[in-house]
């Protein structure tokens, strides 16, 4: 091949490419923009080419990085930024920078940029992959304390006050959120998220952006402890400033607020404004009676969006499921389902030997007291233990047994045992 159709191959493979790719010279000039890179930040490679790039981006996309490596002549790696585009789309991206010198001595720095806004919202809304809108007729509530929660999460949408949400990662609190958003009376033009764990600075300039339009917006801010107090100080200004208008706030934390103002996480003015209505939402654990709805409606939608012939759980997954613990709670749950699809095909039934081995392992160091009847035997004088710790670990097997065969009801599981509701609770959250 001559240089010409070297070049001219090389020319469209660069823009075809599915990494962004920008390049600065010496100068802080851009000498090559790709169409990637464009899409991604949402400025046009006309905008761009030949130009500062510090002139044209609002945020810094890895501009500091560019110019350190042209300083340094040394790589930077595998650098995570979060932004809003100049669309006013959420990106995360992955970079490497990499300098370059051409033959002439003249310098070069090359960013390479990852696209993994997709993989980042799976990760953070795994509980929102239902290819329809999070109304509360799709999320499963049988639990009388779940059914409380979307009771509550009614009236907040239709009085359009401020709520909190206080639960454990993967209780589902962004979608009881968005569910608000949907059974508003008046609708709204948008669900934004704005997830307290990326970079606050950017979070702060989106909401500055829409909560001053005309439009209103529900906004829903996860896990708002992340922010710094600085930063919860500005959107309780923000919040103030626009309380007149039709947008509605909710936002969402791991735990309890007084522990959080306490340690100084949690701005006390901030959660005032939030405190009107404060929903609880459960851990799994607590309500597992919502464990088998859920899964048969996992089954549903997998059955109905991929053909497959699977529709239940075995005996011996039913158990597993009903008496682990669910640290991750629903998330986790759904992840395991997730996990466990991949390698379905024509299976009607989920047996235990289908659970991922990271699953059974943690299984076995949680609870491995639960699948060996060698709880109650002993054979050696090491194996003895105070007689205490023996039979709350005894209690503990009885009890989560008793639950799985109630299909995790704590109501009947509490008569079966001659106890009141509040004092199987209590056993059970003393753990």
């Amino acid at each position: 091949m001559r240089l010409e159709e070297y070049v001219e191959l090389y020319a469209f493979m660069e823009q075809q490419i599915t990494t962004g790719i920008c390049v600065i010279d010496d100068n802080g000039h851009v000498v090559l923009y790709n169409n990637k890179m464009s899409e991604l930040t949402g400025v046009s490679r006309e905008e761009i080419e030949r130009r500062l790039l510090n002139e044209l981006l609002d945020v810094d996309l890895g501009q500091h990085f560019l110019h350190q490596v042209i300083s340094s002549q040394q790589p930077i790696l595998h650098q995570k930024q979060t932004f809003w585009n100049k669309k006013g789309e959420e990106i995360t991206i992955i970079s490497d920078y990499r300098p370059f010198t051409l033959s002439t001595g003249k310098l070069l720095a090359i960013q390479f940029a990852r696209d993994i806004t997709h993989q980042e919202f799976l990760m953070d809304q795994p509980l929102s992959r239902y290819g329809a809108p999070l109304t509360f007729d799709i999320i499963t509530a049988v639990s009388g304390a779940m059914q409380q929660v979307i009771q509550q999460a009614k009236v907040a949408a239709i009085g359009r006050i401020p709520v909190m949400l206080v639960g454990e990662s993967g209780t589902g609190k962004d979608m009881i959120a968005e569910g608000i958003h949907h059974e508003l009376s008046e609708a709204n033009e948008r669900f934004i998220t704005l997830i307290c764990r990326r970079n606050e600075e950017a979070l702060i300039a989106q909401l500055e952006k829409y909560i001053a339009e005309s439009k209103n917006y529900t906004f829903f801010a996860e896990r708002i402890e992340y922010l710094s107090m600085a930063a919860q100080e500005k959107i309780l200004t923000l919040l103030n400033e626009y309380k007149h208008q039709g947008h509605v706030f909710i936002a969402s934390i791991g735990t309890d607020p007084i522990d959080l103002i306490a340690t100084g996480q949690l701005s006390k003015n901030l959660y005032y404004l939030f405190s009107k209505l404060t929903i609880h939402v459960p851990a799994l654990r607590d309500r597992r009676e919502d464990i088998m709805p859920f899964v048969s409606d996992y089954l549903a939608r997998r059955r109905m969006n991929f053909g497959v012939k699977v529709h239940a759980l075995s005996s011996e997954v039913e158990t597993l499921f009903m008496t682990y613990d669910w640290p991750g709670n629903l998330k986790e749950l759904e992840v395991l389902l997730d996990d466990i699809s991949i390698v379905l095909t024509s299976e009607e039934v989920i047996e235990l030997h289908m659970l991922p081995a990271y699953f059974r392992w943690k299984v076995k160091e949680q609870r491995t007291e639960t699948v060996s009847n060698d709880l109650f035997t002993f054979h050696e004088k090491q194996d003895l233990r105070p007689l205490d710790e023996y039979m709350r670990e005894v209690e503990e097997y009885y009890i989560q047994h008793a639950l799985a065969l109630h299909n995790g009801n704590i109501s009947q599981t509490a008569k079966t045992l001659g106890l009141h509701r509040q004092g199987l609770q209590y056993r059970l959250k003393r753990k």
